[in-house]
């Protein structure tokens, strides 16, 4: 059964209970609309710790005015269905005026990983996550917390801001989860039309290219200038990035060091991102 609290005051009271029965917890945070990638975060959880908090909140603070706000899928009673069957113990799901309550004048920058990628094409996008999840992380006061690795540079400043914090919440990144034919699984895929998929469903294979010839030792301007190419041919209106990084602090990729090539393309009115792993050479 999962039990559901929509108030502060009822998570750290749960919490709080099983803390004092010895039990350890797991955070898994998401903006709802579920689907199986984020069911894979929350099995990770449920390996790891006793108990496991799925928190359904969207975010209001990490959408831009010309974001899709008010059009962000939100399904709660299918999500609640889909936490049952996975076994989650526990669903935190707080209106706007309980997470930020009136007159709510506070805001956490992470530099670092920050710098560059998302924050370029969405300037208040990081400050709005970091502010969102230090306070799940006091609210709920987990011993661990699952993020996908789908998104990639929001995992590296999470742990970046428990390092800096010195939050006690050890951070776990889940690998992406996948369709048959690569495309990562995402919320925003429901906005896709069945044409728009097939287009979309390329994207992981030009990354995977991308990084293959990067492990081989191509030149790295000349192959994300083709990767760009690529997904414009694929099908796509505009590519926000392709980069390569270093895989901790999301620096300029170096040959010697572990890497990503992360990717922001738009297809009509969907943005979608994505990344693949780059293994040292």
């Amino acid at each position: 059964m999962t039990v559901v609290v929509e108030t502060i005051a009822a998570l750290r009271a749960q919490v709080q209970a099983w803390r004092a029965e010895g039990l350890k917890v797991a955070l898994v945070p998401t903006m709802g609309a579920l689907h199986d990638g984020h069911v894979s975060l929350m099995r990770a959880a449920l390996e790891r710790a006793d108990r496991c908090v799925v928190s359904i909140f969207v975010n209001p603070r990490q959408f831009a005015p010309t974001e899709d706000l008010d059009k962000y899928p939100r399904q709660l009673v299918l999500d609640l269905d889909k936490l049952k069957q996975a076994g989650v113990h526990l669903a935190f799901t707080p209106g706007v005026d309980e997470v930020y309550p009136q007159g709510f004048a506070t805001s956490i920058s992470v530099a670092g990983p920050s710098a560059g990628l998302e924050t370029a094409f969405r300037p208040a996008f990081f400050d709005g996550v970091a502010t969102v999840v230090a306070k799940l992380f006091i609210q709920a006061a987990p011993d661990l917390a699952v993020f996908g690795e789908k998104d990639y540079q929001q995992l590296c400043v999470v742990k970046k801001l428990c390092r800096d914090l010195d939050l006690p919440v050890e951070v776990l990144g889940s690998p992406t989860i996948r369709d048959a034919e690569g495309l990562a699984m995402s919320s925003r895929n429901a906005y896709l039309d069945a044409a728009e998929l097939d287009i979309a469903r390329k994207l992981n294979k030009v990354l995977r290219k991308a990084a293959s010839l990067l492990r081989s030792g191509a030149n790295e301007q000349a192959t994300m200038a083709a990767a760009r190419q690529q997904i414009l041919d694929a099908g796509f209106d505009v590519v926000d990035y392709v980069e390569a990084r270093e895989s901790v602090m999301l620096a300029p990729w170096r040959k010697d060091r572990d890497g990503r090539v992360l990717v922001a393309a738009r297809l009509g009115k969907t943005r979608l991102i994505d990344n693949i792993e780059i293994s040292a050479s």
